[in-house]
């Protein structure tokens, strides 16, 4: 059957209207961090206000139509006013950014080992999240730890130990890839939730909200195609 151009139209605002409120609202489950790949993604890597940023992938409107299966991220724009951050909010806000950055850089090199479209899109929409947090940092002068720094190299030591020992695992085969995966995006939504306890400035309680609630899907859709 045909699809009209019309209808399809119908569809994708639909979609953009359900937004990710709608999206947790109808899944309760889901309610409840030098390597680039230039494949399919075509993940560039391009100058910003912060210094060294991650380009938006080409091919981030790619999957869309899969929804959560694939990990494709919704809206991530900062909208909310600007609050206060105490020192140690400020200190999280820097981790945040560093374990984006884990996650888009672990993302990024499996999806150059592997042929599985998940590891490219969510690696995109790990650029998204690390724009989104970098947004953070500069509305409340907090310097960018990943500021001019190459793909798989960390400023901070630990983060740098757990990028090479995910990546040594998820070396090892598709299966462990996908099991690494998952632990990132836990990783991810147990410090979310705790970064969110007693947090009262309404931008960064959106913004952690809304990656929160992409880790969950990320997490979904790993875990699903760790299944087939």
């Amino acid at each position: 059957m045909k699809v009209t151009t019309k209808r399809r139209a119908v569809v994708l605002v639909t979609a953009g209207a359900l937004g990710l409120g709608g999206l947790a609202a109808a899944s309760p489950a889901l309610a409840g961090t030098g390597i680039f790949h230039t494949g399919k993604a075509a993940v560039t890597q391009q100058g910003g206000p912060g210094g060294n940023g991650y380009g938006v992938g080409s091919r981030m409107g790619a999957g869309m139509g899969t929804g959560m299966r694939d990990g494709t991220c919704l809206n991530l724009d900062v909208t909310a006013a600007q609050g206060t951050l105490s020192d140690q909010q400020k200190s999280t806000l820097a981790a945040m950014a560093q374990e984006e950055k884990l996650a888009h850089d672990v993302y990024a090199a499996f999806a150059g080992k592997y042929p599985l479209p998940i590891f490219d899109r969510i690696a995109t929409a790990e650029t998204r999240h690390l724009a989104t947090v970098r947004t953070l940092l500069e509305r409340y002068a907090v310097g960018d730890p990943t500021a001019g720094v190459a793909a798989g190299t960390f400023s901070d030591p630990a983060t740098q130990a757990t990028y090479d020992r995910l990546l040594a695992r998820g070396a090892i085969s598709q299966s462990a890839a996908l099991q690494v995966g998952q632990e990132v995006e836990r990783t991810d939504i147990a410090d979310l939730r705790k970064a969110l306890t007693g947090l009262t400035a309404p931008d960064a309680t959106q913004a952690y909200q809304h990656l929160l609630a992409d880790s969950q899907q990320h997490l979904a859709a790993f875990t699903t195609w760790a299944t087939r």
